[in-house]
């Protein structure tokens, strides 16, 4: 089993998901306490989505968040790099029709402005080149269309920010090798979230990449954070 490091090759991240997703579902679940099933579902709200609109879902892995958004009536496309993760996803029961496309988020198989909206659910802070990757997303989406971003992010209580850092480089660990197909690739998920810049840093990122109207709502204490951001 492999297990990328935080400079995110494309190729090593891609073979980490690969070796984990059998059991990537279950196992964000069991780590997240089930509270990845409400991030997945505010996201989908926050994007507003209408019947028959267009959404891509980059990073989608095994489809469980395209599901999610498919559930608004939108057409709904997932795109991720791990063939291991959309094999996965092609295979389980209740995916077996979502659309899927191999794609790398810094180049994406798309044409310019197909989309009435764009979503990447922590899968931002994988892709070696963050602001790329946004720039690409604004790119695919129509003038006006809509990004939200759902990635972890920095507790805003002090204290709790505090047990929350420990709880990611000691018991997310201890807690993989349980449940997990690959244990190693969490300790790599585990420090990559605690270098991931804070919520403010993030939306300065995503304006200087081409959107605009860009504002975050904290979930679950800042764990998790939404960008919402409108193509301009």
């Amino acid at each position: 089993m492999s297990r990328a490091t935080l400079d995110k090759r494309p190729r090593e991240v891609a073979a980490m998901f690969d070796g984990v997703a059998r059991r990537y579902d279950i196992t964000n679940t069991v780590l997240s306490g089930g509270m990845d099933r409400r991030w997945r579902r505010r996201t989908r709200q926050c994007l507003e989505l209408q019947p028959g609109q267009r959404v891509l879902d980059l990073a989608a892995g095994t489809g469980v968040s395209t599901a999610e958004l498919l559930r608004s009536g939108a057409v709904a496309v997932g795109c991720d790099f791990s063939l291991g993760m959309v094999r996965t996803g092609h295979a389980t029961r209740g995916r077996e029709l979502v659309p899927f496309v191999a794609g790398d988020g810094m180049h994406l198989p798309f044409a310019d402005g197909v989309f009435d909206a764009v979503t990447i659910s922590f899968g931002l802070r994988n892709i070696a080149d963050p602001s790329v990757a946004l720039a690409e997303m604004a790119r695919v989406v129509r003038p006006g269309g809509r990004l939200v971003v759902c990635e972890f992010s920095r507790p805003t209580f002090a204290p709790f920010r505090y047990i929350y850092l420990n709880y990611l480089m000691r018991m997310l660990p201890w807690i993989a090798r349980r449940v997990s197909s690959n244990a190693d690739a969490y300790v790599y998920l585990a420090e990559s979230i605690r270098a991931w810049p804070a919520q403010e840093e993030l939306a300065h990122t995503i304006v200087a990449s081409g959107w605009s109207r860009v504002r975050y709502r904290n979930l679950t204490g800042g764990i998790v954070a939404l960008h919402l951001a409108e193509r301009t």
